[in-house]
């Protein structure tokens, strides 16, 4: 079995002739969309492209929340070869413009009368000739887009079959902006082949298949692991749900209860931290602290596929762990992080609740996945082996290098940028530090620009000290800090749900956020917490001050990546004037840390 393009994808889906492909949900409703009407849909997009003058080669971007107009019009221009540009919904307008206009996209496809409003703001700086939206907005600047929809065929098409089909692996398929976390945003330009190689790969092991299979797409679609899963669903016949919004995600899950969950880790910390939070007090958290003792005892079971047989855990999973599953929906089968690093302390976490989570791991310029974890090869800490298709060698400085069919083509209109991205013999340079075990199992300790050397010498992976920092409930975000310092700090952003809370109940007066975090009980909480996270670690690498603030890390703000990966650079600017201070006065004690507001 294979697939060689994304328009064989949408040919798969077609011929199976389900009736339930997609689910949107309609005030209270969940509607069903068939496959003869994805066909009909698609192909009446495709039309009117055509009709438009548009075609192989022309950029075509998608500004929308998940819901089935966005795989109707990517699958509508892909299958006239031209090539789709995803942007995210929540970037500015002037964001948007400067993927619309280094793109040179010749017509948008947006959701909303917002998102129409951000573009027709930005227009004359671009290309655009035409703005079609998924919403009925009733101006006629904004083409409906049922309009288009409409323009399909009753029934097959067969010459317009045959041209699609004849889509070749090479053919430019999309251009995907990085999420800029170091700088502009580059456009990476991938192939049909490119994006549909990994499919089979990817999915290999997993048992699902068949429209009784339900996965609830939630992660934006701008995204190339959230188009990755879609395609892959589509592809073995999986309904997808879509769910536009992050805040619907509980309820969806509860309506929907999909049987297949892909999440970044974000995600999985907030499941988490709210199972912590509502049993912290009373006999609740006697139940959870016992079951947690549990779960870390049969632990390995789960890690190996099993469900224990001891009565202890089938005692705490009736207590507890079956209400996590229920809160998800009660019947995921097959639970996939990816996006960025899961870290060993929350896997474990999600281990000793009877969920054995598949951590994978890729970048956008690699379609993305490149090694995944899977059913009968599953490491703790590793993202997995390397697919099948795709090869892994560690550079001399850490780095981990990659090839295959895969592999992006090149960034758009960036040459030299396209150049230094590759080794001279053709690896693609991921910017990750890893390694491979005996075994084959690949582990990403950080990334290469993110590394911190310290005046001594020394080099400090930042992200496992951020990460079991966060596994406290009452850290919302951390920073290591200290490149070319004489020790590394941190920048804290407390969640203030949970801080604010363990206030009132230990009788700490505040008037603001501001004012809570100067209180001496609040320092020495936090003390309290980094220096348990400085007892697991090397003396180089203990954190010896702490800045709190009292921000919480967005999209909106620029902080965050539309990923959800926090902008390291930016935070560390915003409060540059903070840090230097904070390193000109030096540590009280070189083990405790010390915290300043």
């Amino acid at each position: 079995m294979s697939v060689n393009t994304i328009n064989e994808v949408f040919y798969s889906v077609v011929e199976r002739n389900h009736d339930r492909v997609m689910l949107y949900k309609q005030t209270v409703k969940w509607i069903p969309i068939s496959s003869r009407e994805l066909y009909r849909d698609a192909v009446g997009v495709a039309n009117s492209l055509r009709q438009w003058g548009i075609g192989k080669g022309d950029r075509v971007a998608i500004l929308s929340e998940n819901r089935p107009e966005w795989p109707t019009a990517e699958f509508g221009a892909m299958l006239i070869g031209a090539v789709v540009v995803p942007i995210y919904p929540t970037l500015t307008a002037e964001q948007s413009a400067y993927m619309l206009r280094d793109s040179g996209a010749r017509m948008i496809f947006v959701s909303t009368a917002e998102q129409f409003k951000k573009v027709v703001a930005v227009r004359q700086q671009t290309a655009l000739e035409k703005i079609v939206v998924m919403d009925y907005i009733g101006v006629p600047e904004g083409i409906p887009m049922h309009r288009l929809m409409h323009n399909g065929p009753a029934g097959r098409d067969a010459e317009f079959d045959a041209a699609a089909r004849a889509a070749q692996p090479d053919d430019l398929a999309t251009i995907i902006y990085t999420s800029g976390t170091t700088g502009t945003p580059k456009g990476v330009m991938l192939t049909q082949g490119n994006l549909a190689s990994n499919l089979i790969h990817s999915m290999s092991e997993f048992a699902v298949s068949g429209p009784k299979d339900v996965s609830l797409s939630f992660l934006p679609l701008s995204h190339i692991t959230a188009r990755h899963v879609d395609y892959a669903m589509f592809y073995h016949g999986v309904t997808i749900a879509y769910c536009p919004f992050i805040d619907q995600l509980p309820s969806a899950l509860r309506e929907v209860r999909p049987t297949i969950m892909v999440a970044v880790p974000r995600v999985l910390e907030k499941i988490q931290k709210q199972v912590q939070l509502q049993t912290k007090t009373g006999v609740k958290h006697a139940v959870y602290k016992w079951a947690m003792r549990v779960g870390k005892a049969n632990r390995a079971e789960i890690l190996a596929g099993r469900r224990p047989a001891a009565f202890p855990w089938r005692l705490a999973d009736r207590l507890l762990y079956s209400k996590v599953r229920k809160a998800l929906g009660g019947r995921v089968k097959v639970y996939i992080s990816g996006g960025a690093p899961l870290g060993r302390d929350l896997a474990q976490w999600y281990a000793d609740i009877g969920i054995r989570i598949h951590e994978g791991y890729g970048l956008t310029e690699t379609s993305p996945v490149i090694a995944v974890n899977k059913p009968n090869a599953h490491r703790l800490g590793t993202v997995g082996k390397p697919l099948a298709n795709v090869e892994v060698r560690i550079a001399d400085d850490g780095e981990i290098l990659v090839r295959g069919p895969s592999i992006f083509k090149s960034y758009w209109n960036l040459p030299a940028e396209t150049e230094a991205a590759f080794t001279p013999d053709g690896w693609f340079k991921t910017g990750d530090v890893g390694e491979l075990d005996s075994d084959g199992f690949l582990l990403v300790t950080d990334r290469k620009k993110d590394l911190l050397k310290t005046s001594g010498g020394k080099f400090i992976t930042p992200q496992p000290i951020e990460r079991k920092l966060k596994s406290s409930s009452l850290v919302g975000e951390a920073i290591v800090i200290g490149d070319r310092q004489k020790f590394p700090s941190v920048v804290i952003a407390p969640n203030f749900a949970e801080l604010e809370t363990w206030a009132r109940e230990n009788n700490v007066a505040f008037n603001n956020r501001d004012d809570l975090l100067r209180q001496p009980k609040v320092k020495s909480l936090f003390d309290s917490i980094v220096a348990g996270v400085n007892r697991e670690l090397a003396q180089f690498e203990k954190v010896k001050k702490i800045l709190l603030v009292a921000d919480e890390f967005t999209v909106a703000d620029g902080s965050l990546t539309p990923s959800f990966k926090l902008k390291r650079r930016v935070v560390e600017e915003r409060y540059r004037k903070r840090i230097q201070q904070m390193y000109a006065e030096q540590p009280e004690k070189p083990s405790q840390p010390a915290v300043v507001k």
